[in-house]
């Protein structure tokens, strides 16, 4: 499904991104994780095309897609949930989701509702007036409206409330089980482990370590020196 070879990423001058490499398989859940400012969301928005690698490539679904605009990587199938939301919050909660439709897909608003049931109640209420969790169930809803193979989730329970959390889990285990691969970008280990199949892990830049959930729960080393469990 994704396959990243080898990618350097800059900001200006600042180099950010050390040779990443990494793949995912249709309907797996693959984890990025790492402390915050380790290369996450910059690894995410080289991939969505945001901010395109200057060496490397980006392989989606067997093309070469690396430095594609990203409407278009959308329009090819590939969905990204930004750490900041990016709700529209002059719009309303259905307004949002109808903005993004595309009717030729699995997703439409009924679905998407019934996963996110809270969001039921909220549909005439300005998302620029939801709480933290509401809004990141809009943003993912959002994304799935244009019925994504792949969708990226970066950051998806920074900020939330553990009981939030635990919800947002529940749903993120429903798309799995509805075929959607996805790429989760988390420094919430102990939660990102409930979902995931494999992991990478990222510091300064530079994947330090590649292996199954078992293989990183096991590797007490990786655990002290990369990630906060």
């Amino acid at each position: 499904m994704l396959e990243v070879q080898k990618i350097h990423t800059y900001y200006g001058l600042s180099h950010i991104l050390f040779d990443v490499s990494l793949k995912l398989s249709e309907g797996e859940v693959v984890g990025l994780l790492g402390r915050n400012g380790a290369g996450k969301s910059t690894t995410m928005r080289s991939i969505m095309g945001l901010s395109p690698p200057s060496q490397g490539s980006i392989i989606f679904k067997g093309k070469n897609v690396t430095a594609k605009k990203p409407y278009l990587l959308a329009r090819d199938g590939m969905g990204y949930v930004p750490d900041d939301r990016r709700v529209f919050a002059d719009l309303t909660v259905d307004d949002n989701l109808e903005i993004a439709f595309k009717r030729t897909r699995d997703w439409d608003k009924e679905r998407v509702y019934k996963l996110f049931s809270p969001l039921t109640y909220m549909k005439t209420r300005r998302a620029g007036n939801l709480s933290g969790g509401e809004q990141q169930m809009l943003a993912i809803a959002r994304a799935l409206m244009n019925g994504p193979e792949l969708l990226l989730l970066d950051e998806p329970t920074e900020g939330l409330a553990p009981l939030i959390v635990r919800d947002l889990e529940n749903q993120i285990l429903k798309l799995k089980e509805a075929g959607i691969s996805i790429l989760l970008s988390e420094q919430n280990v102990r939660s990102a482990l409930k979902l995931i199949d494999r992991a990478y892990v990222i510091d300064e830049g530079v994947i330090r370590f590649e292996g199954t959930v078992a293989e990183l729960e096991a590797n007490e080393e990786v655990k002290a020196k990369y990630l906060m469990i």
